[in-house]
């Protein structure tokens, strides 16, 4: 037995290195160097590691911003067993220290206030694992009016909408941003009314 950096003790196995595992599951356990193990305790051993450090992993990460449990799995599942980092987000889940529903609402009222439109929020909710019920509750409290809010994006981004080429680029902005093509020109239509009325 060996230590090694960020609190992990390496075992070796008649002299040759077998495996890296989490010093204070090792402790807990009560292995010392020179002990006889079976196949079947070293893989209790492993699986006990594993789980300790992606509640550890789940527990750090959620430190520094919201997840969902998808979301929360995979980056755990980077370092990780999967079946370890689903089991820290499961743990995390019963601690309620995530809750899916409650950061779709947060996450769609974000993406809402940046401009997007339900498509892309909705893009956005589901690739960030939110199943796709709680997606559409989340997007059904914040969802502005689509016209009005691309005649948004075009007051504060695109003054200069008289110009043909600025309006193609005002467009191809706003598809991208989840925007039907009727809804964008709608918008432009109507952006287009005020500035002549203003002008």
């Amino acid at each position: 037995m060996e230590p090694r950096r960020h609190r992990l003790t390496a075992l070796f196995l008649d002299g040759e290195y077998a495996v890296s595992v989490d010093t204070e599951t090792v402790l807990r356990a009560g292995w010392k160097p020179g002990r006889e193990v079976t196949a079947a305790q070293l893989h209790d051993l492993l699986a006990e590691s594993d789980a300790r450090r992606a509640s550890e992993k789940a527990l750090y990460l959620l430190e520094h911003r919201s997840h969902s449990k998808k979301e929360l799995a995979d980056k755990i599942a980077r370092t990780l067993p999967r079946e370890a980092a689903q089991a820290a987000a499961q743990k995390m889940e019963d601690l309620g220290l995530i809750d899916d529903a409650d950061y779709a609402r947060r996450c769609a009222q974000a993406l809402f206030g940046k401009g997007y439109a339900r498509r892309r929020v909705q893009y956005e909710l589901l690739h960030k694992g939110i199943a796709p019920e709680l997606a559409e509750a989340a997007m059904d409290d914040f969802e502005p009016d689509p016209v009005e809010a691309a005649c948004a994006v075009l007051e504060k981004k695109y003054p200069t909408l008289q110009d043909e080429k600025v309006r193609r680029r005002a467009a191809a902005a706003l598809q991208r941003m989840g925007y039907s093509w009727e809804d964008a020109c709608a918008a432009m239509r109507a952006v287009l009314e005020n500035v002549e009325e203003d002008g």
